[in-house]
């Protein structure tokens, strides 16, 4: 008789219920209530009722544990300072979408080694977290697995949906679930409808396959997030943070019924994968967010040095501090814009 089942299986490792990994991390009262006001204080900003700027920086993606804790220490010592005109949130993606192959972030492989320990991964992930939000710091992060939010999304304060998948059913159902504030980017080719009707699909009730908090199989049924935007990074024909294209983003959600807020990344197809130019790309989103309500936020991608560096390679030559993921600008640089564009902030205050 032929096999039909697990033909190109290899193993399977039981994962804990996500039950069972947040008892194990137990997020406390002062975790729980911290969440739940950024979440409000980012809404406020979404939804034009704080005339601050939502800035989202961070690593690419968390790959040295050591590193990031300091790096959020420093937006810890940063952010109240510039507090009245900025709401800052730190850039925490354990997932990485991989256009061919290549490391795919804490979660899946936290040895960096290949052996892809995810029970750990997820661990040190909900670790992670609470150490940041312990520093009175709001987490951001790219959802990407629909299993991952069970185990993380209640240390979250605002999530994204990335180019690759803002076009996916999947990820528009499981987007209509979430309990925080969420952006679309606009897809790979630069185009808006993708996000657009992204945006429509999950604030609508869905009903799909999922988890529950024990781990058994459910037929999950949402009624709809109503807190999502839009989130410009560029495409293949090039930048789209221009007045011109903030314009027609504007629009186009109008057209759409939808409210229009946007939030503009400073780095991918924006900087043309050249990291340095994000802070005169965040000079511009403060310039048009003087005059234009819908400009809402910007990203960018900064680590504690600057540039990225190759991997794999042995974990004992890695630069400390340095992206292996996307290329970041250094926290020296990131600290200059960020006071920069509190300045300029300034004639909306």
């Amino acid at each position: 008789m032929k096999k039909v089942t697990d033909i190109n299986i290899t193993s399977k490792v039981l994962l804990p219920t996500p039950t069972e990994l947040c008892n194990e991390i137990e997020r406390s009262e002062s975790d729980e209530r911290f969440v739940a006001e950024s979440r409000e204080a980012i809404n406020k900003i979404i939804f034009g009722n704080d005339p601050r700027l939502l800035l989202v920086v961070g690593p690419c993606s968390i790959h040295d544990l050591e590193s990031g804790r300091e790096y959020a220490r420093k937006i810890a010592t940063l952010a109240p300072e510039v507090s009245d005109r900025l709401l800052i949130v730190m850039r925490v993606y354990f997932e990485k979408p991989r256009t061919t192959v290549g490391w795919k972030g804490l979660i899946m492989d936290p040895n960096l080694d290949g052996t892809s320990d995810i029970p750990e991964g997820l661990r040190q992930a909900r670790r992670f977290l609470r150490e940041v939000i312990a520093l009175g710091v709001p987490t951001a992060t790219e959802l990407l697995d629909p299993i991952t939010p069970q185990y993380i999304a209640d240390l979250i304060s605002w999530s994204a949906i990335g180019a690759r998948t803002t076009e996916s059913q999947t990820h528009r159902q499981m987007a209509s679930g979430l309990s925080m504030p969420l952006g679309f980017k606009n897809g790979t080719d630069g185009g808006l409808s993708v996000a657009i009707n992204a945006i429509k699909a999950a604030s609508q009730e869905q009903t799909f396959l999922g988890i529950d908090n024990a781990g058994q199989a459910n037929a999950i049924t949402t009624k709809g997030n109503p807190n999502c935007h839009i989130v410009l990074r560029g495409g293949s024909g090039g930048p789209n943070y221009s007045v011109e294209h903030v314009a027609k983003a504007r629009e186009s959600l109008l057209d759409a019924g939808l409210k229009p807020a946007i939030m503009i990344d400073c780095n991918h197809a924006n900087s043309a994968k050249e990291p340095g130019r994000q802070p005169t790309i965040l000079e511009e989103v403060v310039r048009q967010s003087l005059t234009d309500k819908s400009v809402i936020g910007a990203m960018i991608e900064s680590n504690l040095q600057p540039g990225n560096q190759s991997f794999p390679q042995p974990k004992d030559a890695l630069k400390y501090g340095v992206s292996i993921t996307d290329g970041c600008i250094g926290w020296d640089a990131t600290e200059a814009a960020i006071r920069d564009a509190h300045i300029a902030l300034a004639p909306l205050f």
